[in-house]
């Protein structure tokens, strides 16, 4: 007996294939405090602007080269810091975000550490920057 192929819609969760698919937050702003960006060893690419007002993060755009896997990783980030203090977004995790997604197949999983990983960086370059992070 052999198994019929599951489709994109049974392996992913709504918010992974949403976020999949969103290039709203991709971009390079006119304005920004950070930027921080990493390659994978897939060669994914993920570069990340962060923008901060009285230590909150105000925006955040990304400019990606990618699979979906990724692009869904860096939606999540995005989400996931969004309006909230910068501390804060030191805690975002790969696990963090592929736990967001509703879950990321196993050899998917290093997107979420290429675009945490980026994320890192930004926030470094922050710290460096202006003294906030």
């Amino acid at each position: 007996m052999t198994e019929e192929p599951q489709s994109i819609f049974d392996k992913y969760s709504d918010k992974f294939l949403e976020l999949a698919s969103d290039y709203n937050h991709a971009g390079i702003p006119d304005r920004y405090d950070a930027s921080g960006g990493q390659t994978g060893q897939c060669g994914d690419t993920v570069h990340f602007f962060i923008s901060v007002m009285h230590k909150r993060i105000v925006e955040v755009r990304f400019a990606l080269e990618g699979c979906m896997h990724t692009l869904a990783c860096a939606n999540a980030i995005v989400e996931m810091i969004a309006e909230k203090p910068v501390e804060e977004a030191w805690d975002v995790t790969d696990d963090a975000v592929a736990e967001y997604l509703g879950g990321l197949p196993e050899d998917h999983y290093h997107c979420a550490e290429l675009a945490v990983g980026a994320l890192y960086k930004t926030l470094a370059d922050l710290k460096t920057k202006i003294g906030v992070g």
